[in-house]
């Protein structure tokens, strides 16, 4: 079931800002991204309704039968921002270009392209492999810089960079939390997306400006269909 008690999800999210304050993170500077990865429309017009504007997702149905279903309950496709998180084909783009605010995981100037001749212009973050994990996507710390540069050549408009945790414990995210936000800080760009669910505390601590949670705030993830 996508619904939950409007107070527990309210509670959710009270306990998500007091988790960033405490890792001393000020929530005015802060982006909370809401990852609905798994859930229906239902769970988006709830957090809607709590004044949450910031969602995630991974799979371009998805997202598109979520973006309609909140449009039409609305009235305007722009009561929320949409941040797209999963891989960038060729239909991604032309199927996302007039809904996605924001393009987190760009880790390539392919996909960039495809954005770029799918919505000139977007906003987009570098998503950067912080970890060296094979698995991981991402490009490298060394390549960010060229990445960043061909993207803007492109036309599109860069806003920062972007990682995922290693696999472990929250700790083990620091290092690479750290070097991603002195690298974002010299290349002028003022996004860090970095910390989810379990390493939250970590990403704040070394200077996050969005993090992107989903279980924190909406508990398991069901199996994707």
């Amino acid at each position: 079931m996508d619904v939950m008690d409007g107070s527990d999800m309210a509670e959710r999210f009270a306990r998500v800002w007091q988790r960033i304050e405490r890792a001393g993170g000020d929530p005015e500077r802060i982006t909370l991204v809401a990852v609905t990865k798994g859930f229906g429309p239902d769970v988006v017009a709830q957090a809607r309704a709590l004044g949450h504007v910031d969602f995630g997702e991974n799979y371009t149905i998805d997202l598109l039968r979520k973006a309609e279903a909140i449009a039409h309950e609305s009235g305007s496709a722009e009561s929320v921002r949409w941040h797209y998180l999963g891989a960038i084909q060729r239909t991604t783009a032309r199927k996302l270009g007039a809904v996605v605010h924001l393009w987190q995981g760009v880790d390539g100037l392919g996909a960039g392209e495809r954005i770029a001749q799918a919505a000139p212009g977007a906003r987009l973050l570098v998503q950067v492999n912080v970890s060296g994990e094979p698995r991981k996507q991402g490009c490298t710390f060394d390549a960010a810089p060229g990445l960043v540069a061909g993207l803007r050549q492109l036309g599109l408009d860069v806003r920062g960079l972007m990682a995922v945790g290693p696999a472990g414990p929250p700790e083990d995210a620091r290092a690479g939390f750290r070097r991603l936000a002195g690298l974002a800080g010299d290349l002028g760009l003022a996004e860090r997306s970095m910390g989810m669910s379990a390493d939250l505390e970590v990403a704040v601590a070394e200077g996050a400006t969005m993090v992107r949670l989903g279980t924190a705030l909406f508990g398991p993830r069901p199996p994707h269909p």
